[in-house]
């Protein structure tokens, strides 16, 4: 099974630059040491690189695209991306940037949660992530920080 990992798009980016997804300005900044997690490419902010903390409701926006209706499951959370508008995703596979543990938390084609597995640090995800996708009632998986819980990016199988 191959798989897609998939940040945030740039269109979508574009327009939580404007508002986000708590219906906010996004906070800019400076990220002075560098290290922020981006969700756009999947890469850390480099020191003195300008970011966005914003707010983004990852499985509203699987819905939106698939005609689902996410229920109470719609979560909205802080997420980091470049200030301006950046290219994306430029490697396939699991970012380099995202190698600490981490919860997978796996989503039905209707937009209830289908379970969840942690990931260790060093631990190989697509493993990890096979195992989920291999339900066939499965749809998405979002791979979110055990700190905070926040979105990192999400999975799915690629077509």
């Amino acid at each position: 099974m191959e798989l897609k990992v998939r940040g945030i798009h740039p269109d979508v980016v574009r327009t939580l630059l404007e508002t986000d997804d708590a219906g906010r300005r996004p906070v800019l900044k400076v990220d002075d040491e560098g290290g922020s997690p981006l969700r756009c490419c999947l890469t850390k902010a480099r020191p003195g690189e300008r970011i966005a903390l914003l707010s983004y409701a990852p499985l509203r926006r699987w819905a939106a695209e698939t005609g689902v209706d996410p229920g109470a499951y719609d979560e909205v959370g802080p997420v980091f991306v470049h200030a301006e508008p950046c290219e994306g995703v430029r490697e396939a596979g699991w970012p380099e940037a995202h190698t600490a543990h981490r919860m997978l938390r796996a989503y039905t084609a209707q937009g209830t949660i289908a379970g969840g597995e942690y990931l260790a640090k060093g631990e190989d995800p697509e493993v990890a992530l096979k195992e989920l996708l291999e339900d066939p009632g499965v749809a998405v998986v979002h791979v979110r920080a055990v700190e905070f819980g926040c979105f990192q990016f999400e999975v799915r199988r690629a077509s």
